[in-house]
């Protein structure tokens, strides 16, 4: 997954800096109604990347994130720092009608920042599954381009019934979500990991938490059973260098029926942790690995 959502679920501590440059004459612009049809977009992460192209604004997005990879042709785009520390000074340099930015802290003050300098902004709020529709239909409104927002989502949401029509009444395995493994945290109930675990016909493992992404002891994962356990791979390059090091770090709890069983998987999970257009395939890979007989 590139580190990106992981740094954001785990940390979200890193303080977006103020720059001067290209301010000054900024500062003199009243605040702006948003475009209807904008033509030069920056977009501060991922996710946010994959709706503006899946709403065939491609050619209206003038930068992305440093960790904005897909489709391809981004690779292409001007970069304006990672998702959890956006460049102000590049974005501003962008000349930018329409930002588009995530709730989270370190996101949101360079949006205000941004806003008080009289650029437009919308700010978006992913952390749910239900929120997805939610963005897109925000997106697509502010772009200008409702029909094919409406179409998107008509698309993901039928691709996503599909699946879970197809296992919802399978046996309930369950699941452990591993986001890393020294110390573990794993993804808890109240996430949207745990939604589309659910969703495919599966149960977390883990019990309700106070955090969404707690901690758990040894005592906590010896009573939890898991019966698949799945990791958010670091690094799409080295998925069978992490197999290898999750199944050695699991060896130590050989009682888990995962572990009895030998089901541990590292995946790749951009689909998934993005939280975005490609969601239906991360979701049907998830439903693979837990029913593997239909």
């Amino acid at each position: 997954m590139n580190k990106w959502w992981l740094l954001l679920i785990i940390s979200c501590l890193v303080g977006a800096g103020f720059v001067i440059c290209g301010i000054r004459q900024a500062q003199n612009r009243g605040p702006a109604p948003l475009p209807n049809n904008p033509n030069r977009i920056v977009s501060l992460a991922p996710n946010l990347t994959e709706i503006l192209f899946a709403l065939d604004l491609g050619d209206k997005v003038v930068a992305v994130s440093d960790d904005s990879d897909y489709p391809p042709q981004v690779e292409q785009l001007k970069k304006i720092g990672a998702f959890f520390k956006p460049n102000t000074e590049a974005v501003i340099s962008c000349e930018p009608d329409l930002v588009i930015t995530l709730w989270f802290p370190e996101q949101k003050a360079v949006g205000e920042s941004l806003r008080r300098l009289g650029y437009n902004v919308i700010t978006v709020e992913l952390q749910k599954l239900g929120q997805l529709t939610s963005a897109i239909e925000e997106i697509s409104r502010t772009t200008g381009t409702e029909a094919a927002g409406e179409k998107l989502n008509k698309k993901i949401n039928s691709q996503l019934e599909q699946i879970s029509r197809k296992y919802r009444t399978t046996q309930k395995p369950k699941v452990l979500w591993v986001l890393q493994s020294e110390p573990l945290r794993v993804a808890g109930v109240r996430t949207f990991i745990s939604e589309l675990i659910e969703l495919v016909g599966g149960q977390n493992a883990v019990g309700p938490t106070p955090q969404q992404y707690p901690q758990l002891g040894t005592e906590t994962l010896l009573t939890c059973n898991a019966e698949v356990i799945i990791h958010s791979a670091m690094s799409k390059s080295h998925l069978v260098k992490e197999q290898k090091a999750a199944e050695r770090f699991w060896g130590k709890f050989p009682d888990l029926p995962a572990v009895k069983n030998n089901r541990i998987y590292v995946i790749d999970a951009d689909t998934i942790l993005r939280l975005g257009p490609r969601l239906p395939q991360g979701v049907k890979k998830i439903a693979e690995l837990l029913h593997p007989q239909q």
